[in-house]
């Protein structure tokens, strides 16, 4: 029978990040893995040919200046390194125009007085207001354990800048753009990056959310190798501080005594014991209905655990490998980090498409993202030679029937529609250029990622009952759960999904400060500013 100190349930990015965190304290840690690999979405394969390199779940990394892993493990020395593109955001247009967002304040609003001087100037404004919310407090927040909302709106209603956060706070993402802007295609491109990562367009009460896309979407990276860089050099860190990780585990439950989980048993009947905590990191219906069992919860808790909510949609990507880099019939946009909404030019338009996928279980084969990285960061395929990405929201519950994402000529079939979309504003994306290709569909993540249900990318829905206090509960939203050493660490936890690391850095936390274990690592610079500025606790 093996002992460890911590076992972690999930060698995804929340779990080698706490993994790397406690093991650096010095206490022994065993990581679990389902896959064969540990990163779960940190992951670059050679989805299409040999030496093409696909990140095949998370590309974007959006929070690669405040996340605190970054500083305390000083990654840039284990090899981990970005690519910040100039270029961010590019829409283009059937009339040969694009509209852009870059990293540089002018040269974004130069692009969006193309459409509307009015609209540049709210641009200029808005970028400085929502950079000072994100270094005073959406930053921080991410990082330390929420409070319960009316708490923490009193807190933010003691201050001017708090005032003006909450003031965005309680509105929809669709009526923060649309009181922003007044261009159709500068609305369908701001509403786009606001909502796309999951917010409801038209949901109120998570527009601090909105808030910190809009901001992030000047600051998108792509991590050099690929995304899996990242996730190996927390691998690293983790054994060279006498951790272990295991990848192809299937477990069958989490061992409890008087209410205390104490190991785990594996499928093959192994028993793993944990002397001082057990972390899951993947959602909250597997880690308590399946792994602890109802027999050792409350109904109220049971209840509570079964009505969380997933995503309405998930996402379909088409990987490709390319003989020659896209080029697109505007030469000011070849550069882009990101592509988006390709094929849809208006706010009217947007919203269509997001009502055709939530509601009537649509495949629609336009209004999605593309990204070429290997443009950016040549070590990701052979030489000369590039990969492509097309990114579109899809219907988990496809009208046809889910089960019908498993017909390769059904697959195939979307896969041309969005290349056909993609050519009406580029001249070589022909059968010539392309290689090869391959489609992932909601059903191939969720097979992949059991955590994943119905395909949801972020292990629940953003939703307002389900989000900062709430997530996924308001019984396990500091990390701890009802039941004793056990813990919460994934992205139904908060901060939520994306590679911003809030889950694991709070889970770390959480069990350090309980066990009395001298933390290594201090407070982040953002949140202590945010602490002094009276924003949180």
């Amino acid at each position: 029978m093996k002992r460890y100190d911590v076992i972690i349930i999930g060698a995804g990015p929340n779990g080698l990040a706490a993994g790397a965190y406690l093991c650096k304290a010095g206490l022994k840690v065993l990581l679990l893995e389902r896959q064969l690999e540990a990163g779960g979405g940190l992951a670059s394969e050679e989805a299409t040919l040999p030496r093409f390199i696909h990140n095949t779940h998370a590309i974007y990394h959006l929070m690669v200046e405040y996340a605190p892993p970054y500083k305390d493990f000083n990654l840039a020395n284990e090899n981990v390194k970005y690519v910040y593109p100039d270029l961010q955001f590019a829409m283009p247009l059937s009339n040969g125009k694009s509209l852009c967002i870059y990293k540089d304040v002018d040269k974004t609003c130069a692009s969006i007085s193309q459409f509307s001087k009015k609209d540049a100037e709210t641009y200029r404004e808005i970028n400085q207001k929502f950079q000072v919310q994100m270094d005073s407090f959406l930053a921080a927040a991410t990082y330390v354990d929420p409070m319960p909302a009316p708490l923490q709106a009193a807190m933010l209603e003691s201050t001017e800048l708090g005032k003006e956060i909450s003031s965005y706070t309680s509105k929809s993402p669709r009526r923060i753009v649309e009181e922003l802007y007044e261009n159709e295609h500068v609305r369908a491109l701001m509403l786009y990056v606001a909502a796309h990562w999951g917010l409801e367009p038209d949901v109120d009460g998570i527009g601090y959310l909105a808030v910190l896309c809009l901001n992030r979407a000047s600051h998108y990276q792509l991590c050099v190798g690929g995304s899996h860089s990242l996730a190996q050099a927390l691998i690293r860190i983790i054994l060279h501080n006498g951790g272990m990780i295991w990848g192809s585990q299937k477990i069958k439950r989490i061992l409890v005594n008087n209410g205390t989980a104490i190991g785990v048993e594996m499928e093959d009947g192994r028993v793993i014991e944990a002397d001082k905590a057990v972390i899951s990191t993947i959602d909250p219906i597997q880690t308590f209905i399946k792994y602890v069992g109802k027999e050792n919860l409350s109904e109220e808790f049971i209840e509570t655990t079964e009505n969380f909510k997933w995503e309405h949609w998930s996402l379909l990507t088409v990987h490709l490998a390319l003989d020659k880099a896209p080029v697109f019939k505007d030469p000011a946009i070849n550069n882009a980090c990101v592509y988006a909404p390709v094929g849809i030019e208006t706010e009217e338009e947007l919203l269509g498409l997001w009502d055709s996928i939530t509601t009537k279980g649509e495949l629609v084969t336009q209004g999605f993202s593309a990204c070429f990285p290997s443009v950016h960061d040549p070590s990701q395929a052979p030489g000369g030679r590039h990969t492509g990405l097309i990114s579109q929201m899809a219907p988990y519950k496809l009208k046809e029937g889910t089960t019908k994402y498993y017909n390769y000529l059904f697959k195939e079939e979307i896969a041309e529609r969005c290349l056909e979309t993609l050519r009406k504003y580029t001249v070589n994306l022909n059968g010539e250029n392309i290689l090869w290709r391959v489609t992932h569909t909601p059903l191939d993540f969720e097979n992949r990622f059991p955590d994943m249900v119905l395909g949801s990318i972020k292990q629940g829905a953003y939703d307002p009952l389900q989000l900062g206090f709430l997530r996924p509960n308001e019984f396990c939203s500091n990390h701890r759960t009802p039941i004793g050493k056990l813990y919460l660490g994934g992205a139904s936890s908060h901060s939520g999904g994306l590679i911003t690391f809030g889950p694991g850095y709070g889970v770390a936390n959480a069990v350090a400060d309980d066990l009395g274990v001298n933390k290594w690592w201090g407070t982040p610079d953002i949140v202590a500013k945010a602490r002094e500025k009276g924003l949180i606790p």
